[in-house]
């Protein structure tokens, strides 16, 4: 069983709308944590919200508008170059960052008793 350790969570919330260089800037951000070997991220896409411009975010007939967060657990200096990166690639949207206790889980196959075991 592994230890708990000091980390960080960065969500980083935006709009479906959003883009970067011509593609949906959540697929983006994804790459970008790839890129700099981020332990993980997931991305959920939110039912409604709105940010500081008062505008809502929700599913709309004919466009994509909902609220989009990213959830990135990993160490601070992983998380502070992300956050570098991720600014230059945000042009409206918030990036909060809290401090977390984490424990990576990890199984063996052997011990998951799939189809085969």
């Amino acid at each position: 069983m592994s230890q708990e350790q000091s980390a960080k969570l960065l969500r980083i919330h935006i709009s479906e709308a959003d883009r970067h260089q011509g593609r949906p800037l959540y697929e983006a951000l994804v790459e970008k944590c790839r890129e700099l070997k981020i332990s993980g991220a997931t991305v959920f896409r939110g039912l409604e919200g709105y940010g500081e411009t008062a505008g809502m975010h929700k599913p709309h007939l004919m466009r994509h508008d909902q609220p989009i967060v990213i959830a990135i657990v990993d160490s601070a200096e992983n998380i502070a170059r992300l956050m570098q990166a991720a600014g230059e690639m945000v042009d409206t949207g918030v990036m909060a960052v809290s401090e977390v206790r984490a424990r990576r889980v990890q199984k063996k196959a052997a011990d998951q008793g799939g189809i085969d075991g």
